[in-house]
């Protein structure tokens, strides 16, 4: 994690996910909810992190195979 500081401004800070993804955001906007990789709330599927476009198109095309390969 590091915090970008702008004075008279927001601090934006860029973070790294547990699928390697990195971003930038406010640091209003982070917070932690868990210890360590444990959460303590139940993640909804996914474990809260969407997909992209194109990551959710191809689970879709190789959830349309199987079905057609179990018919």
């Amino acid at each position: 994690m590091h915090v970008e500081h702008h004075p008279g401004s927001y601090e934006i800070v860029h973070v790294k996910d547990n699928k390697g993804q990195q971003f930038a955001t406010r640091l209003s906007n982070i917070f932690v909810v868990g210890q360590g990789k444990k959460p303590l709330i139940k993640l909804p599927k996914g474990e809260g992190q969407r997909l992209t476009l194109i990551q959710e198109r191809n689970a879709r095309i190789v959830a349309t195979e199987r079905e057609v390969a179990d018919e």
